[in-house]
C-alpha cells in the first residue's frame, strides 16, 4: 500500500485502486485553492503510476463536497467583484477534464450532500454510487450564477432538458433515490453499505480488462459529438487496436480453457 500525505485530502493506492478522499469534513469538504492543488497532485500521480487501474473518489465525514468554499474567495468590502472565470478556467475545468480523460474507470461514492461544484464533480465521474441519505443540489442559482464545473453539459445529457432546467433554476435537493430513478447516478445504496459496495466495485474493475474499459469510456464520450457513421468508424478503429491487446487474447484463451482470466490492462 502507498499512502501520500496531504493536508486537505487522503490519498492511497492499494491493489490497483487509487482512493482519493476529500478531507475537510468540518467544511463539508468544500474546495479551496490549496485543496485544488492537492487533488491535482494526486491525479498527476494516478496518471503517472502504471499500477493504478481504478480511481475511487469520495469525501470524509457527513458530506461528499459542498462545492466552493466561499470564504476562500470572499469579495472584499467595496470591491467590484471577483473573477470567477479565472477560478473555473484554472481549477474546476481542468479537474473535470482530467477525470473524464483518465484512461481508467473513475468511481464516485457520494456520502451526504453533493452541492454546487461538488455535485458536478461527482457527475463527471464514470460510475456514481450514493448513500440513501445523499443528495444533489445545484445551488448556483441562489448566488446568481450558472451550474459550472461541467454542470450545464452533464445535466441535460443525464436527466434531459426539463429536469436539468428545474435543477439549475430551482436549486432543489434531489435525493439519492430520485437521482437513481432519473438516471443522474448509477445506484443508490444504503449509507452503511456505500463504501463496501464502492470498494468491491473498484476491486472488480481493477482486475478487469481495463484497456477495453478505457476505450469504452472514450467511445461513449465521443458519441455525444459524433454522427452514427463517425461513431461506427471510431468503433472499428478501437476494435482493431483492442483485437491485438493482451487482454483480448487472454480473455479468449481463458474462455476456451474454462478458467478465470488474468487481465493486465495491456
Amino acid at each position: 500500500m502507498l499512502n501520500i500525505d496531504f493536508e486537505n485530502i487522503l490519498f492511497q493506492i492499494e491493489n490497483g485502486v487509487a482512493t482519493l478522499t476529500l478531507n475537510r469534513p468540518d467544511k463539508l469538504n468544500s474546495f479551496t485553492v490549496a485543496m485544488h492543488r492537492e487533488v491535482r497532485a494526486a491525479l498527476d500521480h494516478v496518471q503517472a503510476d502504471k499500477s493504478v487501474r481504478v480511481l475511487l473518489l469520495t469525501g470524509a465525514g457527513r458530506g461528499f463536497c459542498a462545492g466552493q468554499d466561499l470564504s476562500d474567495r470572499a469579495v472584499e468590502p467595496g470591491a467590484q467583484g471577483v473573477d470567477l472565470g479565472f477560478s473555473v478556467e484554472t481549477y474546476y475545468a481542468p479537474l473535470v477534464m482530467t477525470l473524464r480523460a483518465l484512461p481508467m474507470p473513475v468511481i464516485c461514492a457520494v456520502n451526504g450532500v453533493a452541492a454546487g461544484a461538488g455535485a458536478n464533480i461527482a457527475l463527471a465521474c464514470d460510475i456514481v454510487l450514493a448513500g440513501k441519505s445523499a443528495s444533489f443540489v445545484e445551488v448556483f442559482c441562489k448566488l446568481g450564477l450558472i451550474p459550472d464545473t461541467g454542470g450545464t453539459w452533464h445535466l441535460p445529457r443525464l436527466v434531459g432538458h426539463a429536469r436539468a432546467m428545474g435543477m439549475a433554476m430551482l436549486g432543489e435537493k434531489i435525493s439519492a433515490e430520485n437521482a437513481e430513478q432519473w438516471g443522474l447516478i448509477w445506484r443508490c445504496v444504503s449509507d452503511e453499505g456505500l463504501m463496501d459496495e464502492a470498494r468491491s466495485m473498484a476491486a472488480h474493475l481493477a482486475i478487469a480488462p481495463t484497456k477495453g474499459l478505457a476505450f469504452t469510456k472514450r467511445a461513449l464520450q465521443a458519441s455525444y459529438a459524433n454522427t452514427l457513421p463517425e461513431q461506427l468508424k471510431l468503433e472499428g478503429e478501437m476494435m482493431r487496436e483492442l483485437g491485438y491487446s493482451h487482454d483480448y487474447r487472454e480473455g479468449v484463451a481463458a474462455f476456451i480453457a474454462k478458467r478465470a482470466p488474468h487481465f493486465t490492462g495491456e
